[in-house]
């Protein structure tokens, strides 16, 4: 039986752990070929890299080193995807860092390079893929990675909520900007999901969880089960959407 993504081509920023890897795999399990972009291709987690997971299952993956500040690395990272895989249909936006501190203590080299990963990264990976989308002429779908900070303020994060927040609307806009293309842009909003990153401060991960009604963190599995929802034609009628999964942090 044919996956939810066959045929299609699809780039995962940030794939070497934690949302990233787990959208990745799922993908390639649903019959998409993957090209894994990232800094590097030894997840903090451990194990195997994700492309070598992947075509070890018996899916199609490659791996691209790149570097999401950079707008000339999303461009050839869309690049290699098409040149392996003829196309790219699927855009994620994924990769993303944080850094928790006071406005007030925050300097402007925090600043430029907390908002060149997690805002000018999605934007000008946006620009690469809509481009490539518009070339082929058949549509596609971006999937941007927000936060629950991109639609309410947390403690100390003024920089991540800033980009966040950056995401959330520039999603919408894409979706109304290239609705008459056929191409579908939406984000995740997740909350407290159980990575790498997130664990590395215990009291902040504590005080979150006690605010969750369900009361325990999201899995990287629970992220790739929404992305795929979004970036199959499941959702052929959703655009310009933020699908928030955070387990009732926000209700």
């Amino acid at each position: 039986m044919a996956g939810k993504l066959s045929g299609k081509a699809a780039l995962v920023t940030g794939a070497s752990s934690g949302n990233g890897r787990a959208i990745a795999r799922l993908f390639a399990e649903e019959g998409a070929s993957v090209t894994v972009a990232d800094i590097r291709d030894d997840p903090r987690m451990g194990g195997e890299p994700t492309h070598e997971l992947i075509t070890a299952a018996g899916g199609e993956a490659q791996y691209v080193e790149c570097d999401v500040s950079s707008a000339s690395d999303l461009r050839a990272a869309v690049s290699a995807t098409v040149d392996a895989y003829g196309s790219l249909d699927i855009m994620i936006n994924n990769a993303g860092v944080e850094r928790q501190r006071p406005i007030e203590e925050v300097d402007e080299d925090d600043y430029d390079w907390l908002m060149d990963i997690n805002l000018k990264g999605v934007y000008f990976g946006s620009q690469a893929a809509i481009q490539q989308m518009l070339d082929q002429d058949g549509g596609g779908v971006i999937i941007n990675m927000s936060s629950i900070a991109g639609i309410r303020g947390l403690d100390e994060s003024s920089l991540y909520c800033t980009s966040k927040g950056g995401v959330t609307n520039l999603t919408r806009e894409l979706a109304v900007e290239h609705g008459e293309n056929d191409i579908r842009v939406n984000a995740l909003n997740p909350g407290f999901i159980e990575t790498a990153m997130t664990m590395e401060d215990g009291e902040t991960a504590g005080g979150i969880l006690e605010q969750t009604p369900l009361g325990r963190a999201g899995q990287p599995e629970e992220v790739a089960d929404a992305a795929l929802f979004l970036a199959s034609d499941q959702s052929s009628f959703v655009t310009g959407h933020n699908l928030v999964m955070d387990g009732g942090f926000t209700a």
